[in-house]
């Protein structure tokens, strides 16, 4: 493996980062809207379970007491 000096390590870097694709700030907004919004459906879907689930035990433990 060649060893390259610290110079040409962040040289590359800058090349690199010249390449990447930076999304716009609409896109960042929208992606950001689309994440806040799964998360608050799949929060209200697992507490339903939940609370779905907690009946059930509490109707199966009413049946032993």
């Amino acid at each position: 493996m060649a060893k390259i000096t610290p110079a040409e390590f962040f040289r590359q870097v800058r090349a690199e980062t010249a390449k990447v694709v930076w999304p716009s700030r609409r896109e960042t907004v929208m992606t950001a809207v689309m994440v806040a919004i799964m998360a608050i459906l799949l929060g209200v879907f697992f507490f339903a379970v939940d609370a779905a689930f907690s009946h059930v035990v509490r109707l199966l433990l009413s049946l032993l007491a």
